[in-house]
């Protein structure tokens, strides 16, 4: 597994108005969805292509385009449907897939109730969004899911990343073809299990609705 941090002023800029706690609903999520778009643009420059023959209004060259199988999204409900338009705008062939998640706030363990994705996903770049990697419980298992189904090249997006989260990724995925990219690897997890200093809970700020 390797991990990508994003150093761009544009990227801290829009991280910094996310974390504060002053910022509205709307303003989140019109933030949230831009900064997706600003890590997407990184997180795929791996994304594999084919050359393709075209016509011009000159004459006859060569270009590229995405190859097939299109690659998968797969936003981990809820709060990664936050980030689903960000990242289609830059992809909008791709397919998109569904992992519904919930964490254990007693355990912190993650569990699944409900799927919508293909049985086999061979051979397809798999883009995973989750905006927060805390404990990393939910992100390894959505990741865990989908190697089972046969995915070998998974990348992981999310706004932000605690050191816990990314050293249980790196415990439990050793060898696995996971990257992970985000705008920042905060300090630490507090005793709740949320990063510190964090932004709060991203899908209670996105849609103003406590979780639960």
């Amino acid at each position: 597994m390797r991990i990508h941090v994003v150093d761009h002023p544009l990227v801290a800029h829009k991280l910094t108005t996310l974390r504060d706690e002053r910022t509205d609903s709307p303003t989140f999520r019109r933030l949230a969805d831009e900064l997706v778009t600003l890590l997407a643009y990184e997180a795929t420059r791996d994304v594999r292509i084919e050359q393709v023959e075209i016509t011009t209004p000159v004459t006859v060259t060569t270009g590229v385009r995405l190859s097939h199988p299109r690659p998968l999204v797969v936003p981990i409900l809820r709060a990664g449907l936050g980030m689903l338009e960000g990242m289609v705008r830059l992809l909008p062939t791709a397919q998109v897939g569904f992992l519904g998640m919930v964490r254990n706030e007693a355990t912190l363990q993650a569990s699944t109730y409900a799927s919508r994705m293909p049985e086999d996903l061979s051979g397809r770049q798999i883009y995973v969004l989750d905006p927060m990697l805390a404990t990393g419980g939910t992100l390894v298992a959505a990741i865990q899911e989908l190697i089972s189904r046969g995915a070998d090249d998974v990348t992981a997006i999310c706004l932000l990343a605690a050191p816990e989260g990314v050293e249980l990724m790196e415990r439990e995925l050793a060898g696995a073809p996971v990257t992970v990219v985000t705008a920042a690897v905060d300090e630490r997890l507090d005793e709740r299990g949320y990063i510190v200093p964090g932004l709060g809970d991203a899908g209670d700020r996105m849609y103003g609705l406590a979780s639960g």
